[in-house]
């Protein structure tokens, strides 16, 4: 790429317009890929660590037997993105298929038409799908999250899609990260299932809290990793994982 700044797509979306940009970083050189949603920065290829740890936390809580992990683990993406938390989830052995649900269509197709890094990764690894739908409508529903298996369950969830769970994308996702709304996500997950969340956001204490009314049990991963922009200087991302009792 010779040109500093590329936008490769824009489209206009009910959340807002949101554009693919490619950068060349006048520091290191590198190519960076960046998202945003109207004037919001949504994602950046400079910043990939809690969307990868997301993964890993999440997947590491399921025990390596046990709760029918031994037949190969299903697991649930919600927010496609750059592609980096599916990318980490297809690299963990046992996992067997992996869903993705994102309510934009134009992210999946950049995936589709490899505008972006880990498009032909995502795409060409035949447990993976990528399925255009509201993540949060579907949770709430008894159909569950892939339209191709009506009522199946998970054995992890992971989302990342909102800022926080007190900083939405959109009004329509708050009732989500209520008791009510992570009840409705629970029925989606096998029994000993695990329930993992990025934030942007310090650890909530009052979210925690939540989280353990509905699961056996919750905790949050203060994620820390070096900022690009200021070096010698971190920051910060938090990881929420609650895991369903064996016997829900």
């Amino acid at each position: 790429m010779s040109m500093r700044f590329e936008e490769i797509d824009w489209r206009p979306t009910p959340m807002g317009d949101i554009s693919l940009r490619r950068r060349r970083d006048p520091v290191t050189g590198r190519e960076v890929y960046e998202v945003k949603l109207g004037d919001e920065f949504l994602m950046s290829s400079l910043f990939t660590a809690g969307e990868t740890e997301l993964a890993r936390l999440g997947l590491a809580a399921l025990p390596e037997d046990g709760t029918g992990v031994g037949a190969g683990l299903d697991v649930a993406v919600g927010g496609l993105g750059l592609g980096h938390t599916a990318r980490a989830v297809l690299e963990d052995r046992r996992v067997r298929s992996l869903v993705v649900v994102d309510a934009l269509p134009d992210v999946i197709r950049w995936h589709e038409e490899r505008l972006v890094p880990l498009g032909e990764t995502l795409v060409s690894d035949g447990r993976c799908r990528l399925v255009r739908g509201d993540f949060f409508e579907r949770a709430a529903g008894t159909e569950g999250l892939d339209p191709e298996r009506p009522g199946g369950r998970f054995h992890a969830i992971l989302l990342d899609v909102d800022h926080s769970p007190r900083h939405v994308l959109h009004p329509g996702h708050a009732p989500f990260y209520e008791e009510a709304g992570l009840r409705a996500l629970s029925e989606h997950l096998h029994p000993g299932g695990v329930f993992a969340l990025w934030s942007d956001d310090p650890p909530d204490e009052d979210f925690t809290a939540v989280l353990a009314k509905v699961f056996a049990g919750a905790e949050s991963h203060v994620v820390r990793f070096g900022n690009p922009y200021r070096p010698g200087e971190e920051s910060a991302n938090t990881v929420y994982v609650a895991g369903k009792g064996a016997g829900a």
